[in-house]
């Protein structure tokens, strides 16, 4: 049988969409929630702005260039990997650090990507009320809520898996997103199992000489030193990232030391000094041992690196001494959480 010519036009069109991917077929306009707002998407951004190494992690493994009108943040805080200068050639950086409201007008941005702590603050000029004036949607970071909502719970991998796959929507690439989260969830679910006993205890050290600057139970760390098998030995801090006290830390004897830093930056190597040079901390095995593990930026914070600081993790915690055992009697001092300062 001859179908009449607009008939076949029509099987063509309706095949031709039939093999679009889910990610492209996506509707418009579409709804996200941020932290306890929701946005409204008539169609893709194309000139959005992201904050900060690990959101700027997440928009290049989305593929996300060509919608970029520049990013905030990323250059002025720790080293770039040479990967990452790589996939942002052509993008220019707004501004080092902190960004400016002037910085993302100037851009002419319709979107922007940041956290209460990463890139915004509470009252600042720019928050998501400031840029709503002028037209342009935040997607804000879900761990940082915990900024605005002390009602969130304590960390868990959600936050990067939900975060991930909001922003995938939002530029029409939900399905590649959903994939690669998959993916990340296969990869956690081969690692071996944690040792038997008890958590291995992991203490995060990000800086600070006074007082070290940590990640408590709504801070990423929670949920990647979980997922390797291990306890953050400040899941009791009441905030994302905050100071505690080191009488506090030593008393709980971790096993594992987290640093900030990375091969080819001395700061990690600061910290080392600093726990080696304090009364207290020099007297832990896991300091006179060298049980140290040191992590990039983007690793500790929400962004793709999470699974492979997972994976680390989980193995230096299988090759710990006698991971499983108890603290010593007497070490279990209750935290004395300091006001936490901005991430």
């Amino acid at each position: 049988m001859t179908l009449p010519l607009s008939l076949r036009r029509l099987a063509l069109l309706l095949a031709a969409c039939a093999t679009l991917p889910a990610a492209q077929a996506q509707p418009f306009p579409l709804t996200v929630p941020s932290c306890g707002q929701t946005l409204r998407f008539e169609a893709p951004p194309q000139r959005a702005v992201f904050h900060d190494m690990n959101m700027t992690d997440m928009a290049l493994a989305l593929g996300l260039q060509k919608h970029m009108a520049g990013v905030t943040g990323v250059t002025g805080w720790y080293q770039v990997r040479p990967a990452m200068r790589q996939a942002l050639a052509g993008i220019p950086e707004l501004a080092p650090r902190q960004p400016a409201l002037e910085n993302l007008l100037a851009a002419r941005a319709d979107f922007f990507f940041a956290g209460w702590n990463y890139g915004m603050h509470p009252g600042g000029p720019v928050t998501p009320d400031t840029l709503a004036r002028h037209g342009i949607p935040t997607l804000v970071l879900t761990e940082s809520c915990i900024r605005i909502d002390p009602t969130r719970p304590a960390a868990s991998m959600e936050l990067l898996y939900g975060d991930f796959i909001k922003l995938g929507a939002i530029f029409g690439k939900r399905a590649l997103a959903e994939q690669m989260v998959q993916g990340w969830k296969e990869r956690l679910a081969r690692l071996p199992a944690p040792p038997a006993g008890p958590p291995a205890r992991v203490f995060l050290y990000d800086s600070g000489e006074a007082s070290p600057f940590t990640a408590g139970r709504h801070a990423m760390p929670q949920a990647l030193i979980a997922a390797a098998g291990g306890r953050n030995v400040m899941d009791d801090l009441p905030t994302s990232w905050g100071t505690t006290s080191w009488e506090v830390v030593a008393g709980r004897d971790p096993q594992l030391i987290l640093l900030l830093g990375s091969r080819s930056d001395p700061q990690a190597q600061r910290l080392i000094a600093t726990l080696r040079a304090h009364p207290l901390m020099r007297r832990l095995p896991a300091v006179q041992q060298a049980r140290f593990m040191v992590l990039r930026y983007e690793e500790i914070t929400p962004g793709p690196a999470n699974i492979d600081a997972i994976e680390k993790i989980a193995a230096a915690l299988h090759a710990l001494p006698g991971a499983g055992a108890p603290a010593s009697p007497g070490t279990t001092a209750p935290a004395s959480p300091k006001p936490a300062h901005a991430r």
